[in-house]
């Protein structure tokens, strides 16, 4: 996939693009991509996705975060996946905002990007607060020359797949049908810091994570079994996602034991894929009741990644 920054670089070639956000790239992006796909091979002509770095929300309204699934450079290297042509990022800027559709499409996407077809999301609306649907979209393309395409939905059994439902699912602990539905495992990313040491003294050592992205969502409090990335290999883990509730915590911490593994990993860059939720936070009347939890979560998790390992669907 060519990332191209700027339409210069693209030398007056034309495309079959869709526009979107593209949090998470989830199995909706990736029907929607296939189509478009399918549409440029007829066309003969590359297929191109036109994303924004930052949510457009932040731009609408100051002050907003977003809870996000992707951090921009996972998005990209997930739209890499999907073997599109190429993926051009565009500034959301308050100009762009303001801009009715019509503009859009005749001013960015035919004059600026030389976009020859439009493939449109199902439900998909841009432009000045959204006013316009398919229909103007079509007329306006007709205006100058780019045929504008409707896409078929896409759902998973009764519900429409979105990124709003995945960030649910992620919230309930959910995190094995979160990745039936983005297609690959849900990742945290951060470094490892120091913390209060309370699974060392129970015989399980965890390394704490500073997660790095602070608009990522993190899956609700719990117990996971977990793959870890890092210092350029893979182990096998188990992560807890809570406030340590047997010794009193307060404050909500992300921290990871490493399963056959022994060495000391502070300061590293540590990434965790999340495969299926043991169980949730509990609180434990003495320390040796939690210290026979965690070993039966050791188990438990060791069991369900090697089951993974074999099978990626297996522990879903």
């Amino acid at each position: 996939m060519r990332i191209i920054n700027h339409a210069s670089e693209a030398a007056g070639q034309k495309w079959v693009a869709t526009v979107g956000f593209f949090d998470g790239v989830h199995r909706g992006h990736r029907f929607l991509i296939r189509s478009l796909r399918e549409l440029a091979d007829r066309k003969n002509l590359p297929s191109a996705v036109l994303t924004f770095p930052v949510h457009p929300r932040v731009v609408l309204q100051p002050g907003y975060t977003p809870r996000l699934l992707t951090s921009f450079d996972e998005k990209l290297a997930q739209l890499a996946t999907t073997g599109i042509d190429a993926c051009m990022p565009v500034d959301f800027t308050p100009l762009l905002a303001a801009m009715p559709a019509r503009d859009f499409i005749t001013c960015v996407l035919s004059q600026q990007w030389r976009v020859d077809t439009l493939l449109v999301g199902y439900d998909h609306r841009f432009g000045h607060n959204r006013t316009d649907g398919f229909e103007q979209y079509a007329e306006y393309g007709r205006a100058c020359a780019m045929d504008v395409v409707r896409a078929g939905t896409y759902r998973s059994g009764e519900e429409a797949v979105s990124a709003s439902r995945i960030r649910q699912l992620l919230s309930e602990g959910d995190v094995a049908e979160a990745a039936q539905l983005l297609t690959y495992p849900y990742r945290l990313k951060g470094r490892v810091v120091h913390g209060c040491h309370k699974g060392r003294e129970l015989g399980f050592a965890t390394a704490n994570i500073e997660v790095g992205d602070p608009q990522k969502v993190r899956p609700g409090k719990g117990v996971y079994a977990v793959w870890v990335h890092v210092g350029g290999a893979c182990y096998k883990g188990m992560l807890s996602i809570g406030n340590r509730p047997t010794f009193g915590g307060k404050e909500t911490s992300v921290e990871v034991h490493l399963l056959h593994f022994s060495r000391t990993i502070y300061d590293a860059q540590i990434e965790v894929d999340f495969v299926c939720r043991l169980r949730e936070n509990s609180t434990f009347d003495h320390p040796d009741a939690l210290a026979a939890q965690l070993a039966e979560d050791r188990r438990t998790a060791d069991e369900a990644l090697t089951a993974y390992s074999r099978n990626p669907t297996a522990a879903r």
